[in-house]
């Protein structure tokens, strides 16, 4: 039994830093660059297995050079790999990011071999799912897969967490236990205005109508917000000297299906999670960036 099963994409990321974004037509310098694996799936499975979590990750890349980077860097991290999939047809799946001064940042993926991840791969990882304490997935690979994975979890009692990135139109969620967006995808799902804990308290009430059971919206440097329909928590957020956002939803999404997964309450896992985001963003790029459970004990640590 694998304490966290993460069904998702695999990419490497192209990075580029820049002084400010450039404007319609126009090109600015880099200063920097980098090229390490990433996708939010595989971000997220590292997340979990950095937190001390046993963990597995149901994906499909290339038989390119680029999937055995992505290969290499998972089992650098402990996480079983059995069921990554390797498409002959598509290549690995690619995301152009650019962060800018402030740490923000924009990103373009091609998921290329991350739309092979159909139903019938999932089905090949049927006992993996159902024996998993949490299955954890996200939107950069098919729907329709997601949602067979999260039938085959709750079938073996799993807590499912769907992080709905990118947002896609989601009318039902009967399947899943947790939804985290954050606070511009708990927009184009909802259609509220979530700029603040009052708007993520509303759009978390119209997630949980279409039937999640619990929300949980992040606010980046505002924290976050949870809401399971008996009780509101406003989840505060940690100071940090951020530098790049790049990973840091998925630090927080890893970090909340691992401690979930220890059975830890859910105050403890929300106060994890927000530390494991924050941590993200203060190193560069998205793998070297997610904190270890070491790390997030000596900020909480220092923040008590």
């Amino acid at each position: 039994m694998h304490d966290v099963a993460v069904v998702g994409s695999c990419n490497v990321d192209f990075t580029a830093r820049v002084q400010n974004f450039p404007q319609r037509g126009e090109t600015v310098l880099g200063d920097r660059f980098t090229m390490v694996p990433g996708g939010k799936g595989e971000n997220q499975a590292v997340a979990a297995a950095r937190q001390g979590a046993d963990t597995t990750l149901v994906g499909c890349i290339g038989t390119d050079v680029l999937g055995d980077l992505v290969i290499a860097a998972l089992v650098d991290d402990g996480i079983d790999t059995a069921h990554l999939h390797r498409s002959p047809d598509q290549p690995t799946g690619i995301a152009q990011i650019v962060v800018d001064d402030r740490g923000d940042n924009t990103i373009v993926v091609a998921p290329l071999a991350n739309h092979a991840l159909d139903p019938a791969r999932i089905g090949d990882a049927s006992d993996l799912l159902r024996s998993a304490r949490v299955v954890l997935a996200q939107l950069e690979t098919p729907l329709d897969s997601v949602t067979a994975a999260f039938e085959l979890g709750r079938s073996g009692g799993a807590t499912t967490i769907l992080n709905p990135a990118p947002a896609l139109p989601l009318p039902d969620l009967t399947l899943v236990d947790i939804i985290v967006p954050n606070e511009t995808e708990a927009a184009a799902l909802t259609g509220e205005t979530v700029g603040d804990a009052a708007g993520a308290r509303r759009a978390a009430a119209v997630l949980r109508a279409r039937g999640a059971a619990a929300a949980l919206v992040t606010l980046g440097d505002q924290g976050a917000v949870w809401d399971d329909g008996t009780r509101v928590i406003d989840v505060e957020p940690f100071a940090v000297a951020a530098i790049d956002a790049t990973a840091a939803g998925d630090a927080f999404c890893g970090a909340l299906a691992a401690a979930l997964a220890a059975e830890a309450p859910i105050e403890t896992a929300l106060v994890r999670a927000a530390a494991a985001g924050a941590l993200a963003t203060t190193g560069a790029g998205a793998l070297p960036s997610l904190p270890t459970a070491a790390a997030v004990n000596a900020l909480l640590d220092r923040s008590s």
